[in-house]
């Protein structure tokens, strides 16, 4: 068991999510930054479906009731056992009774801890990973919960240090024009492809809420509900995109005129409150 003695402003067990459930109204959900928790596996050997922790802005401590293997992965931040500092980005051994502790990230803001064999909650649906929005999985962690570990583990690991780079401070994302391009004018896309954009303050798992120049529509009225992926930049009537994430909707009544490639996802996924991202053009 892992004990939970503190959990900073939100901590999720995430895994890779569950698909295929979109004709029910389910989304897949799923680590935010499937990047950073897929390393955090594979550091201390875990087998890719393997659920870890997904920390938002630091503040997680736990203790181990017996020795495991734990890796930090995402966000960087320092990383502590019993006060005294551990490696960031390598597995590491959390000794039975010790404490492990997560401080604020220095930039970005969500951090993943693996531990060897998984965490052990009941899956729903086939998965481990808990979905904010519809409340599916286990709830997110307090003070206070047991955290079985599993058996869901590999090979020994054998990378001592994976040396990975900060998300960056200014961090540039592909799109793709969406099934709604048409919705938007020239002079709006020019604007959403080439201006700074700042995430605001009541972003989250769902989606990040964007402010800059008000993008005009080329159309007048609203559609019909629509099926929404991650990624998705919808633009409601104020003009102010919405960047959907992982725990979205299944639908949405907004148009949707351009798509964040999936393998930006996991930058859209360090995005704080009051970051600057840029959109581009891309393939």
């Amino acid at each position: 068991m892992l004990t939970v003695l503190a959990t900073g402003p939100l901590t999720t067990v995430q895994d890779q999510g569950r698909p295929g459930h979109a004709a029910i109204g389910v989304t897949r959900s799923g680590a935010a930054d499937a990047t950073a928790a897929g390393l955090a596996n594979r550091l201390v050997g875990n087998r890719p479906e393997a659920a870890l922790l997904e920390v938002t802005a630091g503040g997680l401590r736990m203790r181990a009731a017996r020795t495991v293997l734990v890796a930090v992965t995402g966000a960087p931040s320092s990383v502590e056992i019993d006060g005294r500092p551990a490696p960031f980005a390598a597995p590491t051994t959390v000794p039975a009774g010790s404490v492990l502790a997560l401080g604020s990230p220095w930039r970005g803001l969500r951090s993943y801890v693996a531990v060897r064999g998984g965490v052990d909650v009941p899956p729903v649906l086939g998965s481990r990973s808990t979905d904010t929005l519809s409340g599916l999985g286990p709830p997110p962690l307090a003070a206070g919960t047991l955290l079985p570990v599993g058996g869901l583990a590999g090979e020994e690991p054998f990378v001592d240090v994976a040396p990975v780079g900060a998300p960056p401070e200014r961090p540039v994302l592909r799109v793709l024009p969406g099934p709604r391009r048409d919705w938007l004018d020239d002079a709006a896309w020019t604007a959403l492809t080439t201006q700074d954009w700042q995430v605001g303050s009541d972003s989250d798992r769902v989606g990040l809420r964007l402010t800059g120049p008000r993008l005009g529509r080329a159309r007048d009225g609203e559609l019909p509900s629509e099926g929404l992926v991650p990624g998705a930049l919808q633009v409601p009537p104020d003009g102010a995109p919405v960047l959907f994430l992982a725990d979205h909707p299944v639908t949405g009544g907004y148009p949707v005129p351009a798509v964040v490639v999936t393998a930006d996802l996991p930058l859209a996924a360090q995005l704080r409150p009051g970051d600057a991202v840029r959109f581009r053009a891309g393939r």
